[in-house]
């Protein structure tokens, strides 16, 4: 078994609360409030600037140039296409730039910029390479899951959330992320493979913890 799936394995019960969150039913089904969708839009939109520093520094920590020009890829994507998505939502919504500018965190998604900052800033490539398995996968895993069991929403912005994150030039980006740590994986002593298992564990959780903040509206804005 490969390292990626033995760690799927290991935080199964994590790993089905994270793609089977309520908010993820309920986006499948067309039902999400779209009060709830726009408060994880807004949180998840920080989200993608700590994402973007981290891919950023990851592409610097790389070890060799096709790991560098495949997450330099993936980058550029982020940066122009999925900004774009944002930044349109933002707009149909009425949000003027300071307001976009003036989000803040809520106190259950600050952990995860902060954990994701000092993996960016800190953390070996490994580290690095295990918070964007995590963080890609999961969401493939739901979008899949939304396609085979909903199919697609009919509205618009739930529509290509969920095609952003099911298409297949996505999938193959993940199953590169998957080859790639697992690769990884092979050449790592056992304290540093322990070491990736606490950020698979620990990326997991914040992502739930992410679901929550936007469904249940757990947390205010941070200071």
């Amino acid at each position: 078994m490969s390292l990626t799936q033995s760690l799927r394995q290991t935080y199964h019960a994590l790993w089905e609360k994270m793609v089977t969150h309520p908010f993820v039913q309920e986006l499948g089904r067309d039902t999400l409030p779209l009060a709830k969708f726009q408060r994880h839009f807004q949180q998840d939109y920080l989200f993608l600037r700590a994402f973007v520093t981290l891919l950023a520094l990851a592409i610097a920590k790389a070890p060799d140039f096709p790991t560098k020009r495949r997450l330099a890829g993936f980058l550029a994507q982020v940066t122009e296409g999925e900004e774009a998505l944002f930044r349109r939502a933002f707009r149909e919504w009425g949000m003027s730039d300071a307001q976009v500018d003036a989000i803040r965190p809520h106190a259950k998604v600050a952990p995860y910029l902060s954990f994701m900052e000092r993996i960016a800033y800190n953390g070996p490539f490994h580290y690095q390479l295990a918070l964007l398995v995590v963080s890609e996968w999961t969401y493939l895993d739901w979008a899949q899951r939304v396609v085979q069991t909903y199919r697609l929403p009919a509205t618009p912005l739930y529509r290509q959330w969920v095609e952003l994150h099911s298409n297949p030039d996505f999938q193959a980006f993940v199953e590169w992320l998957r080859q790639r740590l697992d690769a990884l994986g092979e050449t790592l002593a056992p304290n540093a493979r322990q070491g990736v298992a606490g950020v698979f564990s620990a990326t997991l959780l914040h992502e739930v913890h992410f679901w929550d903040a936007a469904y249940h509206h757990e947390g205010t804005p941070s200071a």
